[in-house]
């Protein structure tokens, strides 16, 4: 790989608890709401002293912090916009999203010195767009899923050096083009393209043809009926090579509605990766078990998108559920006189082999042979979620440590 920088791994936040695993777990960057104008409709953004504290958190510990503004804005809300984008760069947040042309010229007239980053909710699909965005004054466009890895190399091969690309590797592909669906909308009432979406693409589906002469249509179900719409989640970590060779300037990672755990572990999955692609480019090798970590995880099937062209299997029919194998047991909030100090997140004994998971580590299996509580009574099940626990372990492993159980 004659030319190459080392891309940015980015990570989703959808809480503070969230943005803790992302920045532990090797997020160089993290991108995050507040409870207004994101994509992102959810008790669990940030208010705005939240967002303060998110930006103080990340930036001692050299992590930047990106804001979605990127729903499209009705005539109601545009009043609201230039306060909360001052607000912003008040703050210190290093970058905003955007998806509405509007907005992208309402924050160079207001806050000017804002770098600004293009949503994938955009559309960007080819150079003449990209180029336009960056003389209007964007920094990062975030290219649209529906692109090829030669159409994002082409893309990079014809824009300003100095504008950077940013593309999904890992997450919840949405079946319609860039986000843009209206299926939720019209059959619940909640606005996908405001952050509202209730995903009826993962809904169970019977399909009925009264006549169509001449055209023949495959479709498979059962008295269950057919998840037809219901899309493969992302994963190209075992192909990160190609996606820098490329040009990619980020790897993002989607959901910022997913677990702590979730966000913890593919970021660090993403982070060992990238660290590796970074010691000797031209002979990238994924080890099995940054692969396996991102299995740890609830996820539906995996695919690889449209980066290799269209997907041909990008669709799982039996089910819109997810495949799940592991549960938290515990985190590790320190080491003391011999024993992990710990909080209960689900049950588990005494006996037990538990998995712990490091950043920036391969995980390790451990033996639990006792559990206490905080006053030292000895515990036949840690069954209390939030209690406080005190396990003998002779390895003083670090806060932050994931203690996961399989499940059997």
């Amino acid at each position: 790989m004659a030319s190459w920088n080392k891309p940015e791994v980015l990570a989703p936040a959808g809480d503070f608890e969230r943005l803790v695993a992302a920045v532990r777990y090797g997020a160089d960057a993290v991108y995050l709401g507040g409870k207004d104008f994101g994509m992102r409709a959810s008790p669990l953004n940030f208010t705005e002293e939240e967002l303060a504290e998110a930006v103080r958190y990340c930036h001692e510990r050299n992590v930047r912090v990106y804001v979605t503004c990127n729903i499209l804005p009705r005539e109601d809300e545009l009043d609201r916009l230039p306060a909360y984008l001052h607000f912003l760069q008040q703050i210190g947040v290093d970058a905003l999203i955007v998806a509405d042309i509007g907005v992208l010229m309402l924050c160079r007239r207001e806050v000017p010195e804002m770098e600004i980053h293009m949503s994938t909710q955009t559309g960007i699909v080819n150079h003449l767009t990209a180029t336009e965005l960056y003389h209007m004054g964007v920094k990062r466009v975030v290219l649209a899923r529906e692109l090829s890895l030669e159409e994002i190399r082409e893309i990079r091969k014809n824009t300003p050096p100095d504008l950077e690309i940013e593309c999904f590797v890992h997450g919840a592909m949405c079946m319609s083009f860039s986000g843009r669906c209206v299926l939720s909308n019209y059959m619940a009432g909640r606005d996908a393209n405001r952050g509202e979406c209730a995903q009826p693409c993962r809904w169970s589906y019977h399909l009925m043809e009264e006549k169509r002469p001449g055209e023949f249509f495959p479709v498979f179900e059962d008295e269950e009926g057919t998840y037809i719409l219901n899309a493969k989640d992302l994963c190209m970590i075992e192909h990160l090579d190609k996606l820098a060779e490329a040009g990619i300037s980020s790897f993002k990672i989607e959901g910022r509605a997913k677990s702590f755990y979730y966000v913890a572990t593919v970021t660090g999955a993403y982070r060992a990766a990238v660290d590796l692609l970074e010691k000797d480019p031209d002979r990238y090798e994924l080890p099995a078990w940054i692969e396996e970590e991102t299995r740890k995880v609830s996820h539906r099937q995996y695919c690889t998108g449209f980066y290799f062209g269209r997907p041909e299997s990008g669709q799982y029919y039996q089910s819109g559920g997810y495949i799940r194998s592991y549960d938290v047991a515990a985190m590790v909030d320190g080491w003391e006189d011999g024993h992990l100090l710990c909080t209960q997140r689900n049950r588990f004994f005494p006996g037990e082999e538990l998995e712990a998971m490091m950043p920036g580590q391969r995980p390790v299996t451990v033996k639990i042979e006792a559990i206490f509580d905080e006053e030292g009574a000895p515990l036949e099940v840690a069954r209390h979620p939030m209690q406080k626990l005190r396990i003998p372990m002779e390895t003083p492993f670090p806060a932050g440590t994931i203690l996961r159980r399989e499940q059997k």
